[in-house]
């Protein structure tokens, strides 16, 4: 990853710290959320995870207004620190801690190489 790249990537993840943290007291069942990217596609190749515990409690929260209001706050903290993506929905995905125990065995960073 060249300095650059590192520099973004921090400024991102502070960003993105920032939305799970309001996450968690928010949305009932929400737990964590990461990002992957590759830099020399940046920032088109950007993709936000948002894992929650239970593939109920996810249903319930796409079934609300919740997930649109996530991808508006994902959006503006991004454009904070100048990351410019016009279609934040196509660039974040949901998903459960119960779905990676059925199908990857709890390994995140196999079901996570699959996005």
């Amino acid at each position: 990853m060249r300095k650059t790249d590192k520099k973004i990537d921090n400024q991102i993840c502070k960003a993105l710290t920032d939305v799970c943290e309001n996450a968690l007291e928010q949305f009932t069942g929400f737990e964590w959320l990461t990002h992957l990217v590759n830099y020399s596609n940046f920032p088109k190749s950007l993709k936000v995870v948002c894992v929650f515990d239970t593939n109920e409690n996810l249903a319930r929260f796409l079934a609300s207004n919740d997930s649109q209001n996530i991808n508006i706050v994902i959006q503006k903290k991004l454009l904070g620190i100048n990351v410019h993506i016009s279609d934040m929905a196509k660039h974040i995905a949901f998903d459960t801690e119960e779905n990676c125990d059925l199908k990857d065995n709890s390994d995140w960073g196999v079901r996570l190489n699959r996005l």
